[in-house]
């Protein structure tokens, strides 16, 4: 048994284009804008509710622009394991935290719990 739920939705812009595409976010947010003094790849924004946190990433030369979601777990192995059997595929795999793909090309990361905001109100529990 274990149990997962979104707990990151992430804005991921390369670093040449992340300044402006920040800005813009908080703005369009109406959002205060914090760097993440633990990880400066992010910048975090207000909480879209549910304790789901509204992150921005900066990302390497050729990644794309996008938004992916961060499924967050007390099981990574056995969450991995679930979305695989659903039909997603493993991009690639880290000690801590896995890179997926959705069966419609969709980038999303399968990652231990790390907003810690209500995790346990929120989560399914997966049998």
């Amino acid at each position: 048994m274990h149990r997962s739920r979104i707990g990151v939705v992430l804005i991921d812009h390369p670093r040449d284009r992340f300044e402006s595409s920040a800005a813009f976010w908080a703005l369009a947010r109406g959002s205060t804008r914090r760097a993440d003094g633990d990880e400066p790849v992010y910048d975090s924004l207000d909480p879209i509710g549910g304790g789901i946190m509204l992150e921005l990433q900066r990302t390497g030369e050729g990644t794309p622009a996008r938004v992916h979601l961060d499924i967050e777990t007390d099981d990574v192995d056995a969450e991995i394991a679930r979305l695989v059997a659903a039909g997603a595929t493993v991009v690639e795999r880290q000690a801590a935290y896995a890179v997926l793909r959705d069966p419609g090309g969709l980038v999303f990361c399968v990652v231990p719990v790390q907003t810690g905001r209500d995790f346990d109100a929120h989560a399914t529990t997966w049998n």
